[in-house]
């Protein structure tokens, strides 16, 4: 479990500091960025401006400009990027597929087996490793150091879509959409059994497991853990397994894999939360011998980050993106579309 570190034991929500400041009641009129530099001594004055024209300062709920006089009461709130601050970063030359780029951002498909990060036992080979090099002699670098702006994460053995911010502004504009969960993310996942409701919403906060604290449990609406909500879709099914269209609403650690084992249907070979045993059909050694040569066809979780939408930083526009399933994925399919019981 050390090489998947849970996701970096970061949620997508958890990559951005959120600071919310309220002005005292004796405030004197003073411009938000100023106002703010000396509120935020580690932040410069240019990525406050970058947060302003992106919209992730606000004042009572609504966006500023810096030429905003900050008044008595005004309550601010504040979200930046935090990338992980781990040690020195690598470049390594290692292939990248990349579904489109622009002076702003990439969109890159991971595959499976790939840690997104640098962490422990894991420091090199990773996708930022990857990226530091391709991105090192572009224009957006600064002083020949490419610095990949990760603006969110999926598991190791989970493959799909992610989206990296090139500029500082991108980072911040991005930043705010996951925050505010405007970004769309649709994921495809082979699970077991097949969900009584064709179409349904999983709502449970998601918190480390007490008993095992290297997994992710969910629980009721309460104090423990957070507000996690998984809207799904059943897109085919084969009798004792289902292919199922996830889409996240938040951004939580292992979301979808703790919330379908949570309704009783586990992804399909996922070790951690018991998707790695029979979880329906019979027990004979026929049924037996078929799904494990089903688990080699794919030997990790059946996760697949398949589309991507979101607002351009500069464009203004909305922009969606697809990937294919991955070979691995599609050969467990065809071997349980041929099925016969």
């Amino acid at each position: 479990m050390a090489e998947e570190f849970l996701d970096s034991n970061i949620d997508t929500d958890e990559l951005y500091e959120h600071h919310r400041i309220v002005a005292d009641k004796g405030q004197a009129l003073i411009r938000i960025d100023k106002f703010l530099m000396d509120r935020l001594p580690n932040v410069s004055r240019n990525k406050l401006q970058e947060a302003i024209s992106s919209e992730s300062i606000q004042v009572n709920n609504k966006p500023v400009k810096s030429s905003y006089k900050v008044k008595p009461f005004d309550i601010i709130t504040v979200t930046l990027p935090d990338p992980p601050r781990d040690t020195e970063i690598v470049p390594e030359n290692i292939p990248l597929t990349i579904i489109y780029e622009d002076e702003e951002l990439l969109l890159v498909n991971k595959p499976a087996g790939m840690v997104v990060h640098p962490a422990y036992s894991n420091w090199s080979g990773t996708l930022v490793n990857a990226l530091t090099y391709y991105l090192q002699n572009l224009p957006t670098s600064r002083n020949g150091e490419g610095r990949p702006g990760l603006v969110h994460r999926i598991d190791k053995d989970t493959s799909g879509l992610l989206v990296i911010a090139k500029t500082d502004y991108a980072m911040t504009y991005l930043a705010r959409q996951f925050f505010d969960h405007s970004i769309e993310r649709t994921y495809y996942a082979l699970v077991w059994g097949v969900p009584k409701k064709e179409t349904g919403t999983i709502v449970g906060h998601i918190g480390r497991s007490a008993k095992d604290r290297k997994i992710m449990a969910v629980y009721p609406e309460g104090d423990y853990g957070k507000h996690a909500v998984t809207h799904y879709k059943v897109l085919q099914s084969f009798q004792y397994v289902s292919l199922v269209q996830c889409n996240l609403e938040t951004g939580r650690t292992h979301q979808i894999r703790a919330h379908m084992k949570h309704i009783g249907h586990p992804l399909f070979n996922d070790a951690t939360y018991g998707g790695d045993q029979i979880v329906y059909g019979s027990r004979t050694s026929s049924f037996k011998a078929f799904v494990e040569n089903a688990f080699k066809l794919i030997p990790r979780q059946a996760l697949h980050a398949k589309s991507l939408g979101f607002k351009h930083p500069v464009k203004k526009e909305f922009m969606q993106f697809n990937s294919d399933l991955p070979e691995d994925f599609i050969a467990a399919l065809d071997k349980w579309s041929l099925y016969k019981s």
